[in-house]
């Protein structure tokens, strides 16, 4: 039986011999090539950025090449506070909590839980593209932008609406928690454009019962801070973490009842539900 490959044809392409990155360096060991005796992030020794400097500083490092000023290191030492945890009601949480309560090796928790916050309610799956809604829409007046949206977006009959990136009602109504860490953050040295007009943005917004949403707190302070849209998702999910993690853990040791069971009552089979 033949190879269902034999016929592809050559891509005309050269692979390099190995991978090259300019993120982080291993100077080997005199005695073996394969084991690193020093390393360096971004030209930075590490073990002086240990004595030196703050893990966020590091985590600015590691993804923008240079050291934070105190202004920036500040600004996302705050806002990676105000995200550790997205709470109980959080469908994220809610996975970590379930596979924690169900006896999953804790070890794939965080992962499980990980997956979910990747998706667009309320996670990071909105990061990318609230990043660059603020490069476009806040070189504009944010009340313009809030007319636009709302007449260019119908509003869902049930449920609730996020009519641009970043931005939408929670529960039927205003989130007011993001909405507060986006004002803390504002009044920092380190608030830039995106913030501050995220937050012109929202107020207009609130006559709509529409405001900020984390992601959008999150895209806001990134895109200021000069990180690239597409590093928004994972380091929302980064930020998250903690939270998720925490109340999986708090889980492990508990019997299947810590947590509700739904009656047959919550089910909708598909076929019925059309029916109705």
């Amino acid at each position: 039986m033949k190879s269902k490959h034999e016929n592809i044809t050559s891509r005309e392409q050269s692979f390099v011999q190995r991978p090259a990155t300019r993120i982080w360096e291993e100077r080997p060991s005199e005695d073996n090539p394969y084991i690193a005796a020093e390393v360096r992030c971004h030209g930075y020794d590490l073990f002086e950025l240990m004595g030196k400097r703050s893990f966020v500083d590091v985590l600015f490092l590691l993804f923008r090449g240079d050291l934070p000023t105190t202004d920036q290191s500040r600004m996302l030492e705050k806002l990676m506070i105000g995200l550790i945890n997205p709470g109980p009601r959080h469908p994220a949480t809610r996975a970590a909590m379930h596979a924690g309560v169900g006896k999953t090796n804790p070890a794939h928790i965080l992962p499980i839980a990980l997956s979910i916050l990747g998706g667009t309610h309320l996670g990071a799956g909105c990061v990318e593209d609230a990043m660059r809604f603020f490069r476009q829409a806040a070189k504009r007046d944010p009340r313009l932008v809030c007319r636009e949206a709302i007449q260019e977006q119908q509003r869902p009959a049930q449920g609730d609406w996020h009519p641009v990136p970043g931005f939408g009602s929670r529960f039927g109504s205003v989130d007011e928690v993001p909405g507060k860490l986006a004002t803390e953050l504002s009044r920092l040295p380190g608030a830039g454009k995106a913030l501050r007009w995220g937050c012109s943005f929202a107020e207009a917004l609130r006559e709509h019962g529409i405001g900020w949403l984390f992601p959008g707190v999150a895209a806001a302070v990134l895109a200021d801070m000069g990180f690239q849209p597409r590093a928004g998702a994972g380091l929302f999910q980064y930020f998250q973490a903690p939270g998720l993690l925490a109340h999986g853990l708090e889980m492990v040791n508990k019997p299947l009842t810590a947590l509700p069971f739904p009656s047959d009552a919550n089910y909708v089979i598909e076929g019925d539900a059309d029916a109705c």
